[in-house]
């Protein structure tokens, strides 16, 4: 016989995994915002000038993209962080990343100052980038100069989501607890 606490804690069950579920479907469609279309393209011309494959760009993204939306997440969840970012989103022109090759590959230290807003130190991104080395067994220099167009990339397809869906970008972040590894 099923109690309303055994019903209870299947609902809670049931709610949890749909969440997790569909933070990962979240989670995504930013991976194939990032590895279609024009954004792909950008991305790709801008990587392949540090030498980089596409198998390389693909694995890369897939490692690190996670990673660096976790972060987005967890800061956007925290005080102002919400407002924070849709305010740089709106107003720090992220989207220029993935409709232009050359401004992504001089993205360095915009780049730079992204993955300290989202990893929160250097060491965070050492360690992210010793990981992805790793796991893709791409360069751990390459990878060092490949995060920065990724977080720089990951913000332009916020700022595109953002756009085209306007007041819903906290259910467009993924959740921290779903999907993607830890640095």
């Amino acid at each position: 016989k099923i109690t309303t606490a055994d019903g209870k804690i299947r609902g809670a069950i049931q709610e949890q995994e749909t969440r997790t579920a569909y933070m990962e479907v979240r989670r995504m469609n930013i991976m194939q915002a990032l590895l279609s279309g024009n954004n792909a393209s950008a991305l790709n011309n801008a990587a392949t000038r540090l030498g980089l494959g596409e198998d390389q760009i693909r694995a890369l993204v897939q490692n690190v993209v996670p990673v660096l939306a976790k972060g987005v997440q967890r800061n956007s969840a925290s005080g102002d962080g919400l407002a924070a970012l849709v305010r740089a989103l709106e107003g720090g022109g992220h989207d220029r990343y993935l409709n232009n090759a050359e401004e992504l590959a001089a993205a360095r230290t915009d780049g730079n100052k992204i993955l300290g807003h989202v990893l929160g130190d250097k060491e965070v991104s050492r360690n992210l980038a010793n990981r992805a080395a790793q796991q893709t067994g791409v360069d751990y220099g390459l990878v060092k100069q490949f995060l920065p167009m990724a977080a720089a990339s990951l913000m332009g397809a916020l700022s595109q989501q953002n756009r085209a869906n306007p007041g819903q970008l906290a259910q467009n972040l993924p959740s921290a607890r779903g999907g993607g590894a830890n640095p």
